[in-house]
């Protein structure tokens, strides 16, 4: 199972660079930090750990990214929660961002 993610600031019409990240697991209980790091020059992370089948959660620091470039936003943070059921796909998770609305889809 192969998890990615791809941030698009929309109102700039440009990958958004250095949007940091966390990706967590629910194990039916509580969250697990799996993994964060910063999207990179093309507004992307791949390769995420997701070995399993299960409840996930992306967590994307926007008013970090936002505030780097002296913009306000509504959003400071954006979670985008998922499932994975079948382990033989790609996933992909992509974030189209602007400071005042997002939206998000099952990429291939």
């Amino acid at each position: 199972m192969t998890l990615s993610t791809h941030v698009l600031d929309t109102t700039r019409g440009r990958p958004a660079v250095g949007v940091p990240v966390r990706l967590d697991r629910y194990d039916g209980e509580r969250w697990q930090l799996l993994a964060e790091d910063t999207t990179d020059g093309d507004g992307r992370l791949g390769d995420l750990p997701a070995p399993d089948p299960g409840t996930y959660r992306l967590r994307f620091g926007t008013g970090h990214y936002f505030g780097d470039l002296g913009t306000d936003t509504f959003y400071p943070e954006v979670t985008v929660v998922f499932v994975l059921a079948d382990p033989a796909e790609h996933h992909h998770v992509p974030l189209l961002l602007s400071p005042y609305g997002y939206s998000t889809y099952r990429g291939s």
